[in-house]
């Protein structure tokens, strides 16, 4: 059987806001080349299904803010004085990506092309993730921010499945973040492979018509059946557990196991993909919600090796510093100081703190 790469994350359509994003996709510069529909000519593969192959990123939607902001409500698209603006801020992003020293060297600086999008979910039509439900309130938990906020840390479950080297989930595969937005993907008869260049898992995705495994069956990806409706390519992915998030890197809330994803895949254009992915989760958010953005190929792009494993040093040397923290407070204590407990962690790329004996450390 013959395999060939296919990279991608698609077109996902969504039927209100969606098809106003799409009355609204001219030729006019940042609207992406009619989202949902797929270019005059499109590639096959040798057997006959579109081809979708290739190695993308995310990285251009960097700077489209995952919900829309106040000031663009109402708006699914920038302005042309507000477009004029978001391809200025992207160029300063792709120049200091490629000026810049140290180990995040020319991360963003794929950052090629510009879009009008104010939001990343385009449905609802007003850009905002819907409320949560009592029940998902219910689970909230330090986990779902893991290293990302202040713990308490007391065992491995108490971090994220990002901080521990085991998955981002679907979603947070695909949405851009500092590094590592690079996917693959690969067909072949009756399947297309999707394999993410962060945590680097890789999906399986039937087409051939087979059904879905048993419900019993719970994996961290779900269970992904693909069909193609013309040039898009249609997952529905069920079998998801409730230990997985939505939000950037995988961190945030967790979603239940009814969760279902559909996410449409569709070639805009000889290195751009549109990708859509639907969230439907009764049980965890009042009503289902879309997100859409761009994939894109720019010439000499390539994924980077991304080594992690469960255990590195990030959740050992969390748990360490929980425990220091705990004998820290009860010397004080002993001392008759009474004091609030310190967090253990820090941002490093977005609020850092001095390191310890330097000015200003604590």
């Amino acid at each position: 059987m013959k395999n060939v790469l296919v990279a991608t994350l698609s077109a996902v359509v969504a039927a209100g806001s969606l098809a106003a994003l799409r009355a609204q996709q001219a030729a006019a510069p940042g609207r992406p080349a009619a989202a949902a529909k797929a270019p005059a000519a499109v590639p096959k593969t040798p057997w006959g299904d579109p081809d979708i192959s290739g190695v993308w990123t995310s990285d251009a939607a960097i700077g489209i803010p995952l919900q829309r902001p106040d000031r663009f409500n109402g708006r699914a698209e920038l302005t042309d004085e507000e477009f004029k603006e978001k391809e200025a801020r992207d160029a300063q992003t792709r120049s200091r990506a490629e000026n810049a020293i140290g180990s995040f060297r020319n991360d963003n600086a794929w950052l090629a092309k510009s879009y009008r999008q104010t939001s990343l979910i385009i449905d609802p039509p007003d850009g905002k993730m819907p409320a949560v439900t009592p029940y998902a309130e219910s689970r909230r938990a330090s986990r779902d921010q893991g290293t990302f906020g202040a713990g308490p840390f007391d065992t491995p479950e108490d971090f994220t499945m990002y901080d521990r080297c085991i998955t981002r989930g679907i979603v947070g595969s695909v949405l851009p973040v500092v590094y590592g937005n690079g996917n693959r993907i690969m067909q072949a008869p009756g399947e297309v492979i999707i394999s993410y260049e962060m945590v680097h898992d890789t999906r399986v995705i039937y087409t051939d018509g087979r059904p879905h495994i048993g419900k019993g069956v719970r994996q961290l990806l779900g269970d992904s059946r693909g069909h193609w409706e013309g040039a898009t390519l249609v997952i529905e992915t069920t079998n998801l557990s409730d230990k997985t998030s939505i939000g950037l890197n995988g961190n945030g809330l967790r979603h239940s196991a009814d969760m279902v994803m559909t996410e449409r895949i569709t070639r805009v254009g000889p290195d751009e993909l549109r990708y859509e992915i639907k969230m439907n989760d009764p049980k965890t958010y009042v009503a289902p919600f879309t997100i859409s953005l761009p994939l894109v190929s720019p010439a000499g792009y390539r994924l980077l090796p991304y080594e992690c494993l469960e255990g590195d040093y990030a959740i050992k040397n969390a748990l360490s510093a929980e425990r220091a923290e705990d004998d820290a407070l009860a010397a004080d204590l002993k001392k008759g100081i009474v004091r609030a407990r310190k967090a253990i962690t820090q941002d490093n790329v977005n609020a850092p703190r001095p390191a310890a004996g330097t000015p200003g450390a604590e």
